[in-house]
């Protein structure tokens, strides 16, 4: 079977895992793991967009139910507020197209286990982060076995797996977030970028929603048109 055809199956059958584990009760503890893991990319996201417009990182929290915080000093506020959701999408959007080579597998759990460990380093306090410090050096010490003690082919479905929870809980994230802006008052990104910017926070999570759906679309677009035509060549040659 060719590399391209077994990535699409990967990646089909962690997309119908993830489906399967959505229906079955109790379930969720399997997968809270990859949604920490996607609220360790959003903060890091806006603690990224704070460090990269010239802003401090004050700490990062992530608390049990999957939230969580970045407190940030100077930067650019706008640019920082909408970096969380779509860092979140970019870097599901990311792990997709590395997904059609599994020899990039366990370089991209590598890689991802150090910005993990990065983020937990430089950006959780200790002392009042307690939970985040434990999760950040968890999810990195997972990520690093998987890149170093599993075979390629188990490190190649593990990765179509992450990239799948990681969109598809980008998406997620970004529904609570339209309806929340739709119904409530609640402290958000975009009720931040209402504060800021006087356009409505429903606007921004529609916004915000609509381009994420691009991302993805696109990305999935050039994954499966990228793998047809390398099998097409394959086979012709």
């Amino acid at each position: 079977m060719s590399e391209n055809r077994i990535a699409r199956n990967y990646l089909l059958g962690a997309s119908g895992l993830s489906i399967i584990l959505s229906f079955i009760p109790f379930a969720g503890f399997l997968v809270y793991p990859f949604k920490l893991f996607v609220t360790f990319i959003h903060e890091g996201g806006h603690a990224l967009a704070a460090v990269a417009t010239l802003g401090d990182v004050e700490r990062i929290l992530i608390n049990p139910d999957t939230s969580g915080l970045t407190l940030s000093l100077g930067g650019i506020s706008i640019i920082i507020a909408s970096a969380g959701y779509l860092t979140s999408t970019l870097y599901g959007a990311a792990l997709l197209l590395i997904c059609r080579n599994g020899k990039n597998a366990k370089a991209a759990l590598g890689l991802s286990a150090a910005l993990i460990l990065g983020l937990t380093v430089f950006f959780m306090d200790f002392r009042s982060g307690l939970f985040s410090w434990i999760v950040g050096i968890v999810l990195a010490a997972g990520l690093i076995f998987f890149a170093v003690v599993s075979n390629p082919k188990v490190a190649h479905f593990f990765l179509s797996f992450l990239a799948v929870q990681c969109c598809l809980n980008a998406l997620y994230d970004l529904r609570t977030l339209f309806l929340l802006s739709a119904t409530t008052r609640e402290a958000s990104d975009a009720m931040n970028m209402q504060r800021l910017t006087f356009i409505p926070a429903i606007v921004w999570a529609t916004f915000w929603l609509g381009l994420s759906l691009v991302v993805l679309w696109l990305a999935l677009r050039h994954y499966f048109e990228r793998t047809d035509s390398t099998s097409g060549s394959e086979l012709s040659a």
